[in-house]
């Protein structure tokens, strides 16, 4: 069950390379067992976030708290508590992945005997026992994904560092590390998750932080990004004419209206207020033009990204980081 203990607690957390900052200032909570999910494009600051919380790089100036250690001046300590996944798989490829697990919880100073039933029921839980004694370098990209994973939980972290778990697999493979993901949360781990993947952050986060130029712009559940923006009303039209030459007509028809052309029949009507289908049923119809369909969109969480942070959602998906 979630608790409302904030175990993580950045503060004006900054990283400047030169006077380019990669990461400006940003301050954010996590909740004892929540899934909390950075969400934004490359060159946003998610992984270099990240390193600084994992101590592979110092913050010019902020303060990280991790489950009530100074992160900056104790990172050591921290270390024993977290696990962190980065975003390439850093594991073996000669070793077999039995053989990487078993040498990841050394490094924890787990001994032999604990460290083998571990890894054993890592493999297990994870579908790849079948593939525990083969080479690392064979896997499958999903397979190496979750055995990365397998790897980075293997001494039962408190918190865990999630570096963009799911880029670059088959959809069979993220379907199954999400619902580790969650299976994860379920025992009680926490997690920062890097991820710009919007269906992602929504399928998976408790709570998600938009990211965007080093700074994070918002912050919040899906249902609160929901409502904390103006609400825009869209219909979507499936004619039988070619909409191009109606476009104008239409928005000085109804100049509230704003009209987006998706296809050469079809189109969105948008407004600040609820859309009357009839006056416009009835320009179409004086127009010789039959409506095939009309539906009301309801808006989502892109939409919500791309009205915020004003980055186009397709290329968000293209990129990494």
């Amino acid at each position: 069950m979630q608790k409302n203990v904030e175990i993580v607690k950045v503060t004006n957390l900054k990283k400047l390379y030169g006077d380019l900052p990669a990461v400006n200032g940003i301050s954010f909570s996590i909740k004892e067992g929540e899934i909390l999910g950075l969400l934004g494009p490359n060159g946003a600051g998610k992984t270099s976030t990240i390193n600084m919380m994992i101590g592979l790089s110092r913050p010019s100036s902020g303060q990280i708290m991790i489950d009530g250690i100074d992160a900056i001046k104790d990172i050591k300590k921290v270390q024993r508590i977290i696990g962190v996944v980065p975003d390439e798989n850093n594991l073996y490829g000669e070793m077999s992945g039995f053989d990487n697990l078993c040498f990841c919880a050394s490094l924890y100073g787990m001994g032999k005997e604990e460290r083998e039933k571990q890894a054993k029921e890592l493999l297990k839980q994870f579908g790849l026992t079948k593939a525990a004694d083969r080479p690392f370098g064979t896997y499958s990209k999903g397979m190496k994904r979750k055995l990365t994973i397998a790897a980075g939980i293997i001494h039962n972290p408190k918190i865990l560092f999630l570096d963009e778990p799911t880029t670059g697999i088959d959809v069979e493979s993220t379907r199954q590390i999400r619902e580790l993901i969650l299976n994860l949360k379920k025992q009680g781990t926490t997690i920062l998750m890097t991820t710009h993947y919007i269906e992602e952050a929504e399928r998976t986060c408790d709570r998600i932080a938009f990211m965007v130029r080093g700074e994070i712009v918002k912050v919040g559940t899906v249902r609160e990004l929901m409502e904390n923006i103006d609400h825009e009303y869209k219909i979507k039209l499936q004619l039988d004419n070619c909409l191009e030459e109606l476009k104008v007509e239409l928005e000085n028809k109804f100049p509230s209206y704003r009209i987006e052309v998706l296809a050469k029949n079809s189109c969105l009507i948008i407004s600040k207020e609820q859309v009357p289908l009839s006056p416009i049923l009835q320009v179409l119809d004086e127009k010789g033009v039959s409506v095939y369909e009309a539906k009301g969109i309801k808006p989502s969480l892109e939409d919500v990204f791309v009205r915020i942070t004003g980055i186009d959602a397709t290329k968000l998906e293209k990129v990494g980081r």
